[in-house]
C-alpha cells in the first residue's frame, strides 16, 4: 500500500501553513449582482483540515482557484464573493488577501495571529500557476513554512499550487485528501474481491481508457446509460433511435475480447425501458433488448437488469461507481439508477460492501436516490476521479508520497 505524508504529529503552532483547497464551487447571481454559492459540499469537506491546523495554533493560508481566467485578472472570477459563505461554513472569521503572491499577499500574511485563517486570491490569475512555473512556486512558498494539499479534485493537474509547492516546502495530505486516498486505495489500489464496477454515461468514446483499465482489474463491469446502447449495437442488437456510437463497434469488440481474457464479466442490459420521446412522464414500455422497435429510444435499464446488477452487488465485497444507468434526470428513467444505488447503500450500511463513487453525474444521481451519505465514500472530484479510475498517476498525489513507498 502506498504511504503518504499526513498531518499526524506535526507541530503547527506559529507556522504559516499553505493549504491548497478546492473552492471552485457552483454559484448563481441575482439581478442585483449578488453571488450565491449553490452547493457548499466542497467547503464542508475542508473543515477538518482547517480546524485542526487553526486549533493547533497554525496560521491557515488558503490557496484556491475559481473558474478559468487563463492567467489574467478576471473580476468575475475573484474568490472574494464566496468569502462570507466560506466563513459561515467554517464558523470562523476568514480574512482575504487581494493577491496570492507579492506585497499584497505578504502584508496579509504578516498581520496573522496564531490560529487565524486567510484566503488568498485566485491562483489562476497568474499564468505561472497552470504552467507550474518555478518562479511562481517560489513566490507562493515565500508566504509559508508547510504545504498541505487538501484538493484531490485538482491533483490531476501539475500546477504550481498542487505540485510546484511540494518542491519548495514539506508537503502533506490534508484530512480530506487523506480520506479520499484511503477510499481509493480500498476501491482499486488494494480492494477486497469480488470487485464490481458500474460505468455509465452517454458515450463510450469519453471513457475508453477507463474501460480498458477496469476490465483488467475488476471481476465484473456493469455498463449503463448510452454506453450500454453502443455495446449492444456492436453485438448486433437494433437499438432504434437510441443514443449510440455505431462507429465504435470495433473498439467495443476489442474491449469485450480483453475482458474475456482477463476473466472480467461484462454486465449489459437484458431488458430496457423505451419511449418514443425523451420527456418527463411520457408513455413508456419495458422490453427485452432484442425487441426494441426501430422508432423507439432506450432510456433506462429494465427491472430484470437491475435484479442482475443487485445479484452482483450481493456477492461482491467492493464497488466502484461512475455514471448513471439511465437518463436519471427525468422520471421515469431514473428507476434503474435509484434501485441499484439504494441496494448498494443498504449493502454498505450492513457492512457487506465497500462502496466508492465519484464523478459529477454520479454525485447528482446518488443524491437523487437519497443515498449519498450511505456509500463508504463519494468523491466530489470529476477529472481527477476519472483519471484515477483510468490507472493514471496523479501528479498532485505523487508529490505527497513518503519516500521509499
Amino acid at each position: 500500500m502506498t504511504q503518504f505524508n499526513i498531518l499526524d504529529d506535526i507541530d503547527f503552532e506559529g507556522k504559516r501553513v499553505l493549504v491548497r483547497v478546492d473552492l471552485n464551487v457552483p454559484v448563481s447571481q441575482d439581478e442585483a449582482g449578488h453571488v450565491k454559492v449553490t452547493d457548499i459540499t466542497r467547503m464542508q469537506r475542508i473543515i477538518p483540515t482547517i480546524n485542526e491546523i487553526s486549533d493547533a495554533g497554525g496560521k491557515v493560508i488558503l490557496l484556491a482557484h475559481f473558474g478559468r481566467p487563463k492567467g489574467r485578472i478576471v473580476p468575475e472570477m475573484s474568490l472574494a464573493p464566496i468569502l462570507s459563505t466560506l466563513s459561515k461554513v467554517i464558523e470562523k472569521p476568514i480574512a482575504f488577501g487581494t493577491d496570492c503572491i507579492g506585497p499584497m499577499a505578504e502584508a496579509a500574511v504578516d498581520t496573522m495571529q496564531n490560529g487565524d485563517i486567510l484566503l488568498l486570491e485566485n491562483t489562476r490569475f497568474h499564468a505561472g500557476e497552470e504552467a507550474n512555473d518555478d518562479g511562481f512556486s517560489a513566490s507562493l512558498a515565500a508566504n509559508g513554512d508547510i504545504f498541505v494539499s487538501d484538493a484531490f479534485s485538482a491533483s490531476h493537474r501539475a500546477h504550481a499550487s498542487t505540485v510546484g509547492l511540494a518542491s519548495r516546502l514539506s508537503a502533506f495530505a490534508g484530512r480530506t485528501m487523506q480520506k479520499e486516498l484511503e477510499a481509493l486505495e480500498a476501491g482499486l489500489g488494494n480492494p477486497e474481491h469480488p470487485l464490481v464496477a458500474v460505468v455509465g454515461g452517454a458515450k463510450v468514446s469519453t471513457k475508453l481508457d477507463l474501460l480498458k483499465n477496469l476490465v483488467l482489474k475488476v471481476d465484473a463491469l456493469v455498463i449503463g446509460g448510452g454506453m450500454a446502447n453502443t455495446f449492444l449495437a456492436a453485438q448486433g442488437y437494433d437499438v432504434g433511435q437510441s443514443l449510440c456510437e455505431h462507429d465504435l463497434a470495433d473498439t467495443v469488440m476489442e474491449i469485450l475480447d480483453i475482458s474475456k481474457e482477463a476473466g472480467c464479466a461484462i454486465i449489459l442490459p437484458d431488458d430496457c425501458v423505451i419511449a418514443r420521446e425523451f420527456a418527463a412522464n411520457v408513455s413508456f414500455e419495458i422490453v427485452k433488448v432484442d425487441e426494441v422497435p426501430s422508432d423507439a429510444m432506450i432510456l433506462d435499464a429494465g427491472p430484470d437488469t437491475v435484479h442482475k446488477i443487485r445479484g452482483w452487488f450481493s456477492k461482491s465485497r467492493t464497488l466502484i461507481w461512475n455514471g448513471p444507468l439511465g437518463a436519471f434526470e427525468i422520471t421515469p428513467f431514473d428507476r434503474a439508477t435509484v434501485d441499484a444505488a439504494q441496494f448498494a447503500a443498504a449493502q454498505t450500511k450492513a457492512g457487506k460492501l465497500v462502496s466508492v463513487a465519484g464523478g459529477g453525474d454520479t454525485v447528482s444521481a446518488l443524491n437523487h436516490a437519497g443515498v449519498a451519505d450511505d456509500f463508504t465514500y463519494i468523491s466530489t472530484a470529476g477529472g481527477a476521479f476519472l483519471e484515477w479510475m483510468e490507472g493514471k498517476e496523479l501528479p498532485g498525489v505523487a508529490v505527497l508520497q513518503k519516500s521509499g513507498s
